[in-house]
């Protein structure tokens, strides 16, 4: 049984973390799996979005907590380990938004310490009524200073701040409410609801897809003003290309345009 199922549907490739029995927990083996799997997508042309599920009753619980216990028999009390465990995590998560297409987490259950930092990092989320998002390592004397990065990039600071000090969850209304994930839909339109927000961004082009989502967290980091440089130099190179140019002469034309994506 892979610990990473992976299914194409059309222009979308849709994964799946299963490990149920685990949680989904991001283990060396998950992380291993889901860095390889998504080196491999990023240069798969006719995959244009991504969606990130948990099998079982869970997204994702976070690190391994009996993998990290056994860290600690080494000499060094683990230290090399731990470092090269959460550079690991750092680089899966870089790799997500450094992806030419989409991810979508699709979440359900819980999403808990890194599992929370995996939604955070993914560029849209949908969650089922009844999920539970935390950072809750402070409750066991660990405080989630790596996923406090992705949160914090999502959420005002008062409100991480408080997540990341009381250990306790938020349900998917109150995500919702903070920016955390885009919408709540009831559990048995999960997988439908993230299926048809895969599809539609799917049909766009995909090169402007592309395009626009590397610009974006670019942007991001930027002073206003360096920002709004880069990104014009940005549209300038879009407009110059001749499926854009289709693109707008469909509109003005009212018709279908005709992209080879």
């Amino acid at each position: 049984m892979a610990i990473l199922d992976v299914t194409q549907r059309g222009a979308v490739a849709q994964l799946t973390m299963n490990a149920p029995e685990r949680l989904n927990a991001l283990s060396d083996e998950m992380l291993a799996a889901l860095h390889t799997t998504l080196d491999q997508l990023a240069d798969d042309p006719t995959t244009r979005v991504i969606t990130l599920s948990g099998a079982g009753k869970a997204f994702c619980a976070g690190h391994d907590l009996r993998q990290m216990t056994a860290m600690r028999q080494a000499e060094d009390g683990g230290a090399a380990a731990f470092k090269d465990l959460f550079d690991r995590c750092a680089a899966v998560m870089a790799r997500v938004q450094s992806m030419p297409q989409p991810v979508i987490a699709q979440v359900h259950g819980i999403a808990t310490a890194a599992g929370c930092q995996l939604v955070a990092t993914c560029d849209m989320a949908v969650a089922a009524q009844g999920t539970r998002f935390g950072v809750n390592g402070v409750n066991i004397g660990l405080f989630c200073s790596t996923p406090m990065v992705a949160l914090t990039r999502n959420i005002p600071r008062k409100q991480a701040f408080e997540m990341l000090t009381t250990g306790e969850f938020i349900q998917a209304e109150r995500a919702e409410a903070l920016g955390l994930i885009n919408r709540v839909v009831p559990a048995d339109e999960l997988a439908p609801v993230t299926k048809t927000l895969a599809e539609q961004v799917a049909a766009k082009l995909g090169a402007a897809v592309r395009i626009g989502k590397q610009a974006f967290y670019a942007q991001a980091v930027m002073p206003t003003a360096d920002a709004y440089a880069y990104t014009g130099e940005v549209m300038v190179q879009n407009m110059l290309r001749d499926d854009t140019a289709e693109g707008i002469d469909a509109f003005l034309e009212k018709r279908d345009p005709n992209w080879d994506q």
